[in-house]
């Protein structure tokens, strides 16, 4: 996989599309630095099947206290933790 930020975030943005789709909502607009739960978008149930796809898409195994609007609030943050994880 490759750690092209701008690819970690079109990834992202597809899937939370697809969500939001379900929802009846449309996030094709979402800017990457928006804060998604904050967007009224998605619901918690949402945020959570976006979390699971994040994990198993990135083979990241998150812990409890990683999952936070510093983290993943945004397209933008969750690329960079991708990448964080991966180089470390």
């Amino acid at each position: 996989m490759t750690l092209d930020k701008n690819a970690i975030e079109q990834a992202i943005k597809a899937r939370l599309v697809e969500i939001c789709a379900t929802l009846g909502e449309d996030a094709s607009e979402l800017d990457s630095d928006e804060i998604i739960p904050a967007t009224g978008l998605i619901d918690s149930a949402g945020l959570l099947e976006l979390v699971a796809w994040y994990e198993a898409h990135f083979k990241l195994v998150l812990a409890p206290e990683e999952v936070s609007i510093d983290n993943l609030g945004s397209l933008s943050r969750m690329a960079d933790f991708v990448i964080a994880r991966r180089a470390a």
